[in-house]
């Protein structure tokens, strides 16, 4: 039986396990990226581990997240990552170089290596023929240091693409009508690989905003071949040396297969407030937008961009739209400046943002309140752009630019003549803001600068035989780290200091929340089904670790969010029968007896309710023996200290 390609790239890469889907397996992992917002823990963490020189073939750190310095703290984070990163063997890309991702697929993603990054879309490096994957910051560190990422063993999801994208049409509407289809946790447990006949017809930043979204599928990663279509891409980077081909053997065995026909496609939106939400334009209507935001590591390419500039030359901005617009790199914003696209958006009206993550994130150009923002993000959950009530809509680059001039969501093939963007056959390259780390002798002589906003790790400590306490919260279904640590302008300036981020904690949820657990001295939270979707922020673990959260137990999880509760000591448990989730309610006295001994030795773990006098099966069968032997130690540096 043949190999897809995901299977070739986790078999060259296997270090541990078998390669049987559900099993955990252990990986060689080529290279690493951060972002501000996780790295500024994950390079806290790896000093932590101890050791001096990182050991993968590139670790890259890159300053995109939190540069809406209104203040000292961030100013002062990316002071401390320069440094760190300058001492201990890391690239370090400047502000104002780019979105991580985007960069990465234009300077350094080669097809074949796996790739895991502190930030849910490193599955962007799939678009070139990567094994990309988002990681929390400590799995990150760990593999810098020369240590093995574990996952289970994912199933292989062929999604084969027929035919042609018709004019107006984009990429993004393929992963929405994927989205549509597998729904956002329709992806878990597996890998998604793109194959068929309209694979040819998309360049590599269409299948980079594939892949890219790929991540509110829940999915493992995803992937497209290295093909010729990927050497042109290469090629025109200067980096043609980098390529080789990847295919999938002709025989290869897939778990599911779902068929897309291209040409059937017409311009779609996620609507409030999740990405799975899809309709057409034609469906949802003449809506009346206030906002339009064109960017994020989804669509600021440069053929994104140039599209943008076509439909808006020579017009105006609608007056009720606020247009902003963050091409993905300092490549992409040189060559629009150069070519004069970059003057027909300001002609138009459009507010040019740095080259950052911007309001994705909810670092500025909040919408007006109950305000319609389209987007050509990726998420587009409740709260996420720092307006609440607003309501946001994912579309592409096209839908936006059209939407825009209009003031109305538009579908853009009332526009006539679609503009046709090449791909260049040369981009310009100039990685002058990337700093390449000291030599090993001159590392010694490196001082690496700390702010007083940057607080230690949490202290955690070995599990005890008993837990006992209240259920201080309980939330539904698809709760995504967004809900249990939320980014934004206020917020995200304190990822380096937990304690001052803790009283933000499900903020979105109940924000009386931080307030009763100190209370309470700690407590369980239960949650429905796909918990901690979204986000691969390990603060939505460590934030809970330090406000003192036992356990978390829920009818399923989301696999990153799962691995970090784990890495931060926090017992993550199913119920094995869903209908219990109905039986508890919050603040009912829960307890788990005996449960050192019962992970321990694999017995039946059991959640006693006290307050009811009731008593629920659970399962950890979700967890290897190795993530077992963590959680009893009280987290992965604890085990990591005690295996070295």
């Amino acid at each position: 039986m043949g190999l897809t390609i995901a299977q070739k790239l986790i078999k060259a890469h296997l270090v541990e396990g078998n390669m049987t889907p559900g099993e955990e397996i252990g990986l060689k992992i080529d290279q690493t990226l951060t972002q501000d917002a996780t790295g500024t823990m994950a390079y806290l963490e790896f000093e932590a581990i101890g050791v001096d020189r990182v050991k993968t073939e590139k670790s890259v750190a890159y300053i995109d997240h939190n540069t809406l310095q209104t203040g000292f703290e961030n100013a002062d984070d990316h002071r401390y990552i320069q440094t760190v990163t300058k001492k201990h063997g890391i690239y370090f890309s400047r502000p104002g170089n780019g979105i991580c991702h985007q960069v990465h697929l234009e300077r350094f993603g080669i097809p074949g290596k796996t790739l895991i990054g502190s930030d849910s879309h490193t599955p962007t490096g799939g678009g070139i023929g990567m094994l990309a994957m988002g990681a929390g910051g400590l799995d990150v560190a760990v593999a810098m240091g020369g240590g093995t990422y574990y996952i289970p063993m994912p199933k292989m999801t062929r999604i084969n693409l027929h035919g042609y994208l018709k004019p107006w049409v984009s990429a993004k509407d393929v992963i929405l009508e994927v989205l549509r289809i597998m729904s956002v946790k329709g992806g878990v447990g597996k890998i998604i690989e793109y194959g068929g006949d309209g694979v040819k017809t998309l360049s590599v930043p269409e299948r980079a905003t594939i892949t890219n979204m790929g991540a509110e599928l829940g999915a493992t990663t995803s992937v497209f071949p290295s093909d010729e279509i990927t050497l042109a891409f290469l090629k025109a980077q200067g980096r043609e040396q980098d390529w080789c081909e990847i295919l999938p053997d002709a025989d290869a065995c897939y778990d599911e297969v779902i068929d897309i026909d291209l040409c059937a496609l017409t311009p779609m939106a996620a609507c409030p407030h999740m990405p799975d939400n899809v309709k057409t334009t034609d469906e949802i209507g003449a809506l009346k937008v206030d906002q339009v935001a064109i960017g994020s590591c989804t669509n600021s390419s440069y053929a994104d961009m140039m599209k943008v500039a076509a439909i808006l030359k020579g017009k105006t901005v609608a007056p009720t739209v606020s247009l902003c617009i963050a091409p993905g790199s300092k490549q992409v914003l040189n060559m629009l400046a150069l070519n004069g696209a970059l003057s027909d958006m300001i002609n138009a009206g459009a507010r040019i943002l740095e080259s950052a993550c911007g309001p994705c994130i909810g670092m500025g150009q909040s919408p007006n309140s109950k305000g319609i923002s389209l987007r050509t993000f990726n998420r587009n959950f409740e709260g996420r752009s720092g307006t609440k009530d607003a309501g946001i809509y994912l579309v592409s680059p096209e839908v936006a630019a059209a939407s825009a001039l209009t003031g109305y969501l538009t579908d853009p093939r009332q526009l006539g003549e679609c503009p046709k963007v090449e791909m260049p056959e040369k981009f310009i390259v100039n990685d002058n803001m990337i700093e390449p780390p000291a030599s090993p002798e001159e590392a010694k002589d490196v001082e690496v600068l700390r702010g007083p906003n940057i607080k230690p790790f949490p202290e955690t400590r070995p599990l005890p035989q008993e837990i006992r306490a209240k259920a201080v919260l309980k939330v539904g279904d698809n709760i995504t780290t967004d809900h249990i640590m939320p980014a934004g302008a206020k917020i995200l300036p304190y990822r380096s200091n937990i304690p001052h981020l803790s009283q933000f904690c499900f903020a979105v949820c109940d924000e009386t929340f931080p307030k009763r657990i100190k209370e309470e001295g700690g407590g369980f939270i239960i949650g429905g089904s796909n918990y901690g979707q979204g986000s691969s922020r390990e603060h939505a673990a460590l934030v809970p670790l330090y406000l003192g959260v036992k356990a978390v137990i829920t009818k399923s999880f989301a696999r990153i969010h799962i691995a970090n509760l784990v890495n931060a000591g926090i017992l993550p448990f199913t119920f094995e029968n869903e209908a219990d989730f109905d039986k508890i309610d919050q603040m009912d006295e829960l307890a788990l007896e005996s449960i050192r001994s019962r992970l321990e030795n694999g017995e039946q773990i059991v959640l006693k309710n006290l307050t009811k006098g009731e008593e629920y099966k659970l399962v950890s069968a979700h967890l290897s023996e190795r993530q077992r032997k963590m959680l009893l130690c009280g987290g992965l540096l604890d085990y990591t200290r005690e295996n070295n």
